[in-house]
């Protein structure tokens, strides 16, 4: 049974559709899939009018938060989509997107980058706008190679010199908020230094005694010394061990099923969930 619990898509900064994620999704031989966007659930409904038969969808939505001066990021599953106070933090969330990225691109003209917010409109289409559109736009106009050349102190990192911050959530809260809402969180790459500061041990130990669910370890940005330390930690806490793609179509480099989840962490996380319930593929036809 593969599992791949972090995926995007366009009702975020991916470059499939809901339904082709769920389509491609199957053609890679997975057997449950989550949709996990930046701060919305705008594309549930559509990949589960498209799911095919002999797929599973896990809804979700990955949550912008941070601690300490740190930005994390935290997967939340099976959560009630309506729930009022959690669907208004997202709300905040979601409408600072876009004057923060309206702030980054004033930053990248003063330093002589000529991208437009049109272009970066052009880029995010319906989807959340966020700094992944931004980096690509920079890729268009010759700047930077890839987007991950974007995510430097060069241009967008946290901290770098085209950074603006964004409202984002107390993990603290997001952990309360999603249980209140039936849901199970996850910690998203918690090691990957590459993007920038990483939120400490003994936070983490924090979060795991305020509900934190579980710690995403096998990830594209993690290295083994950092997987096998992330591991030996959850173990420490009594935290579940997940793994996944972090899958933003070809806006990144990493491909569905790339990293998987446990069958039997899987079945905890869904014993947990009571907001919402994983949705059997009935061979959608697609939208």
């Amino acid at each position: 049974m593969r599992i791949d619990l972090h995926c995007h898509s366009t009702a975020s900064d991916g470059t499939d559709t809901p339904a082709e994620l769920v389509r491609n999704a199957a053609a890679a031989g997975l057997d449950v899939v989550a949709l996990t966007d930046h701060d919305t659930t705008r594309g549930h409904a559509e990949a589960v009018a498209a799911l095919p038969e002999g797929l599973t969808l896990v809804t979700g939505a990955e949550l912008s938060c941070r601690v300490d001066g740190v930005s994390m990021h935290l997967l939340a599953y099976l959560f009630d989509p309506e729930e009022p106070a959690l669907l208004a933090e997202r709300e905040l969330v979601r409408d600072d997107r876009v004057p923060r990225a309206k702030g980054m691109i004033a930053k990248l003209n003063e330093l002589g980058v000529p991208v437009t917010w049109e272009q970066v409109a052009r880029i995010a289409g319906d989807g959340s706008v966020g700094r992944p559109h931004i980096a690509s736009a920079l890729v268009e106009l010759g700047v930077v190679p890839t987007v991950g050349d974007a995510f430097t102190e060069e241009w967008l990192a946290d901290g770098g010199r085209a950074f603006v911050e964004k409202h984002e959530t107390d993990p603290f809260e997001a952990v309360r908020l999603v249980k209140a809402a039936g849901g199970v969180t996850v910690f998203a790459h918690p090691a990957a230094a590459k993007r920038g500061r990483t939120v400490s041990e003994a936070r983490i130990a924090e979060l795991a005694a305020a509900g934190l669910d579980g710690v995403e370890v096998d990830h594209m940005d993690h290295d083994e010394p950092a997987r096998a330390r992330l591991r030996g930690l959850a173990g420490e806490l009594g935290l579940l061990v997940t793994g996944s793609s972090d899958y933003h179509g070809s806006r990144k480099t990493c491909v569905l099923g790339e990293y998987t989840t446990d069958p039997e962490v899987y079945g905890e996380i869904t014993r947990r969930a009571f907001g919402a319930f994983p949705v059997p593929g009935a061979g959608g036809a697609g939208v």
